[in-house]
């Protein structure tokens, strides 16, 4: 009998790239805590986990995905941003450079309670930003709710020069790690 996937997500570009992998999916997400003092890449692993454990909490069956995405510079983990001067300092940071995206991915097994967690990363390379263009895109509205104040699936994606990994995992939900760690089991 196949497992019923959970998503520990409200992220409608999770669920768009969950979608066409063909995979069905119950909505199952639920308020966490996203506080963490790790590096990028262990907030990420640390948040997917508590969040998946979170919506797993009261399941008897099923396995639960949870997922967090952060946009790392130098180092540095870069949030949503909260405001448009924000995101405009976002992008100024990320024009003309080199900056990480690290994606957490955790499947917990609602029966039995074991989890296992992956990281993946992707280089993405930005072209130079004009502060026309950083402001005529900040003012479209569509960094609001970004990691790293941008969407590479939307209009900032004439911003990259190139990506090394998974373009998905820019968008929130690298598939391919996904479908590796889903091998073998029935969803």
């Amino acid at each position: 009998m196949a497992k019923r996937l959970y998503l520990a997500s409200s992220s409608p570009r999770r669920r768009e790239l969950l979608e066409g992998m063909g995979i069905e999916y119950v909505l199952r997400a639920v308020p966490t805590d996203e506080e963490t003092n790790a590096s990028p890449r262990e907030a990420v692993a640390v948040l997917a986990r508590r969040k998946a454990e979170a919506a797993a909490a009261g399941l008897t069956e099923g396995l639960v995905l949870g997922a967090d995405t952060l946009v790392a510079l130098s180092g540095k983990a870069m949030g949503k941003p909260r405001d448009a001067g924000e995101a405009c300092a976002m992008l100024e940071a990320l024009s003309g450079k080199a900056h990480q995206v690290y994606t957490g991915v955790c499947l917990v097994d609602a029966a039995t309670g074991i989890s296992r967690v992956e990281v993946a990363r992707t280089d993405v390379y930005f072209r130079d930003l004009s502060p026309e263009e950083i402001r005529a895109y900040v003012a479209t509205g569509e960094p609001m709710d970004k990691a790293g104040a941008y969407a590479i699936q939307g209009g900032a994606g004439k911003f990259v020069e190139r990506i090394e990994g998974s373009f998905r995992n820019v968008m929130g939900l690298p598939v391919e790690l996904l479908a590796e760690m889903l091998k073998g089991t029935e969803v």
